[in-house]
C-alpha cells in the first residue's frame, strides 16, 4: 500500500551522506535524485525512503508523532541497523529491545534532522 516515505531536510547533502551509509545496511541504493530530492529503494523494489527540501521553500520541521518504521528480518539486524544509525550521528530514542507482547522488537532513533525512525522485527 505504501510506495515510499519522504522525510524533510534542511541540508540535502548531509542527509544524503547519512542515508547512503545507513540504508546500505539494507542493500538500498539511490534510485531517483534531483537537486532537492533523493530517494532510495532496496531490492526487489521494496518500499522506498526519500529526503527532500520542502517544496514551499520554508524550513523542514519534524512532525510531532510522525515516525517511519523500517522492517528487518531478525533481531540482530535491528541491533546492527540501530548501531549504524547512532554511529552516523543519529540520536537515541529507545535502544533495541522487546516492546510489549507478541514478539515485537524495535530500536528507535532520530536522524540528523530530528526525524524519528525505528528498526523493527516481528517474530
Amino acid at each position: 500500500m505504501i510506495g515510499y516515505v519522504t522525510l524533510g531536510t534542511n541540508d540535502i547533502e548531509r542527509a544524503a551522506r547519512f542515508y547512503d551509509e545507513l540504508l546500505a545496511e539494507l542493500g538500498a541504493k539511490r534510485f531517483m535524485e534531483f537537486e532537492t530530492f533523493i530517494a532510495w529503494v532496496a531490492p526487489p523494489n521494496d518500499i522506498g525512503l526519500s529526503v527532500t527540501k520542502p517544496f514551499d521553500g520554508k524550513p523542514a520541521t519534524v512532525g510531532n508523532g510522525v515516525m517511519v518504521a523500517l522492517r528487518m528480518d531478525s533481531k540482530e539486524k535491528v541491533d546492527a541497523f540501530y548501531r549504524k544509525a547512532i554511529e552516523l550521528g543519529a540520536t537515541d530514542e529507545g535502544a533495541p529491545g522487546p516492546r510489549g507482547e507478541g514478539g515485537f522488537y524495535a530500536g528507535y532513533f532520530r536522524d540528523l534532522d530530528g526525524n524519528k525512525l525505528n528498526a523493527f522485527y516481528m517474530g
